[in-house]
């Protein structure tokens, strides 16, 4: 038997499960009682038993190893690359082998699993991606750009969706990994944005809570405590990860948007030499529900720890900045905080001006690229000089046509941050402009 033929077969074989979820999906029934989803429950274990028990549950581990190491080299790109996660979604065995072999965006490149989505790009290229906005429905798609032409030919695996909530003092992005469900009370919601009034302040929420030593602000007064319309499925907090400010500019006298992003779960030294980010997820969604959750596709809670805004300052809400005199054990306790690159003034063009290397092609006020800030220099010294690390655009976003922006991130932000930053960009700012 060939190499393909075996992972055709494992597919077509134990694939039905989440097949099947998938064609619920698209029949339009989004939502199921607690008696029906018991007994889908139930139906699944056995299933997952009936695979555990099977015959490639019981090959060799060497053979397995050979098996998912030939397939994740030859299928490095999608769709094809859907057999990879196939082949996660067979048994446990199989599932810790593919944990095994498969790399982190961060060391390969590559988005993989579900869990990909909220771990950090690769440190010395960008992932290119790309948003499509539909105002009529008020929804936001990110998608991972397939081929140099893929934004003619609107050509992308689908990553993330948002759908923009006017409320009355505050406007809210719900975060999704479902195309077509976007609530919070979906078992595919991951996490949220929030704006304030005047949209010049954001918070970004995330379903999953940031490494311990992470320096994250006190939560506010939960709205959410007791709420029976959230689903038992969906992840049980809401956790407040970064900050976004966008300076005020009423009359539009100091040039273009002007923005700082503090982010609270990636200390400082993540840019270091030898930095890394901590308390990066093992698993964002159950196992049986890898492949149904990050399937290809073209165009073809109960609690809730929320920070409400207030009138302070940015430098009350990112808190104390990091200054050169500091200790090395009070700088890798600090955020990371991004700043927006300022653009150069074109006089031939009578307009502002960033290079970004032909992946923005309209001039618009939502452009922008962040790099990180450099630390505040003590009273009796010297400006620093910026590292390499803090020259690279860690992301930029700009417009394409109508309704098409790009999305190119690198490490330390993973796709998830990247996107809710990107939308803070999309919302109404009546003061900034």
């Amino acid at each position: 038997m060939s190499f393909r033929s075996i992972v055709r077969d494992v597919r077509d074989g134990f694939g039905s499960l989440s097949r099947r979820s998938f064609d619920v999906r698209l029949s339009g029934i989004h939502s199921r009682g607690k008696s029906q989803g018991s007994i889908n429950d139930l139906t699944d274990n056995k299933e997952l038993i009936v695979v555990q028990n099977s015959r490639w549950a019981n090959l060799p581990p060497e053979l397995l190893f050979d098996v998912i190491k030939r397939l994740e080299e030859s299928e490095s790109t999608w769709p094809a690359r859907k057999h990879v996660v196939a082949c996660a979604a067979v048994c446990r065995s199989w599932r810790s082998m593919c944990k095994e072999i498969v790399g982190t965006p961060e060391s390969c490149g590559k988005l993989t699993f579900p869990v990909s989505l909220k771990q950090p790009g690769p440190r010395d290229i960008t992932i290119q991606c790309f948003i499509k906005r539909d105002k009529s429905n008020l929804t936001y798609h990110l998608f991972l750009c397939l081929s140099p032409a893929a934004l003619l030919f609107e050509d992308g695996k689908f990553l993330l969706s948002a759908k923009r909530t006017r409320r009355t003092t505050c406007t809210e992005y719900v975060i999704s990994m479902d195309a077509e469900n976007i609530s919070r009370s979906s078992n595919t919601y991951i996490g949220k944005l929030r704006s304030n009034f005047l949209g010049t302040k954001f918070i970004i929420y995330d379903t999953q809570p940031p490494h311990s030593g992470a320096n994250i602000p006190p939560p506010g007064r939960s709205k959410r405590f007791y709420s029976k319309k959230v689903s038992p499925k969906v992840p049980s907090g809401s956790y407040n990860i970064a900050h976004i400010t966008y300076e005020l500019n009423v009359l539009g006298t100091r040039g273009p948007r002007k923005m700082h992003c503090v982010m609270h779960s990636i200390p400082a030294s993540a840019l270091e030499p030898g930095g890394s980010v901590p308390g990066q997820p093992d698993c964002l969604l159950p196992p049986h529900s890898l492949e149904d959750s990050f399937r290809s596709m073209s165009f073809s809670k109960s609690l809730d720890h929320s920070t409400e805004f207030s009138s302070s300052r940015f430098s009350e809400i990112m808190g104390p900045v990091t200054s050169a005199d500091d200790p090395d054990s009070e700088k890798s306790k600090m955020p990371l905080v991004l700043k927006n690159k300022s653009p150069r003034w074109h006089e031939q063009l009578q307009c502002w001006c960033l290079n970004f290397r032909g992946r923005v092609t309209i001039a618009s006020v939502k452009n922008f690229q962040l790099v990180a800030a450099l630390p505040v220099a003590g009273p009796s010294q010297p400006p620093p000089l910026p590292p390499p690390e803090h020259d690279k655009v860690i992301l930029q976003f700009g417009k394409v046509g109508k309704d098409m922006f790009t999305m190119d991130y690198r490490y330390p932000l993973s796709a998830f941050q990247a996107f809710a930053i990107c939308l803070s960009s999309f919302d109404t700012k009546l003061a900034c402009e």
